[in-house]
């Protein structure tokens, strides 16, 4: 064997674990990068009647009202939750929602019901769920059916 195989071979572990660890540094850099990924209305939004699921891809959050507590779930564990009520003005009032037992439950007062509790009333609202880094956002209406 020459002196250029065996440096080769001394080299070349050496490298393979340079490079394993340079790769994971750069993909934890990357997974906290803040990305911002939009939800959608699944299909109709009624959250005082417990019938609205914003939705993107696997991911899924539902939101309801129950007796002046607005709470939300998802598919996924959450870091924060925000949930954001709009006037007419499009002025926004901001609610950090909480966590319940697990990362998969949020909650919080507002006044949503008296806000739009009748029957035909629509309301604006807005939400942002984090996820390691990962903001998911979404504005969308909420119309009281019943």
């Amino acid at each position: 064997m020459n002196r250029h195989t065996k440096v080769a071979m001394l080299v070349a572990p050496l490298l393979i674990i340079g490079g394993y660890v340079a790769s994971d540094f750069y993909l934890a850099n990357e997974a906290e990068q803040v990305r911002l990924i939009p939800l959608s209305v699944e299909s109709s939004c009624d959250v005082i009647n417990n019938d609205c699921v914003l939705i993107s891809k696997d991911f899924k959050v539902n939101i309801y009202d129950k007796d002046g507590v607005t709470h939300i779930n998802s598919t996924f564990p959450l870091d924060t939750a925000t949930l954001f009520l709009v006037d007419s003005n499009d002025s926004a009032s901001t609610y950090r929602l909480q966590m319940s037992d697990t990362p998969y439950y949020w909650f919080n007062p507002t006044p949503l019901r008296e806000l739009a509790g009748k029957q035909g009333d629509t309301y604006k609202m807005r939400i942002v769920a984090t996820i390691k880094g990962g903001q998911y956002i979404s504005e969308f209406y909420t119309h009281t059916a019943k």
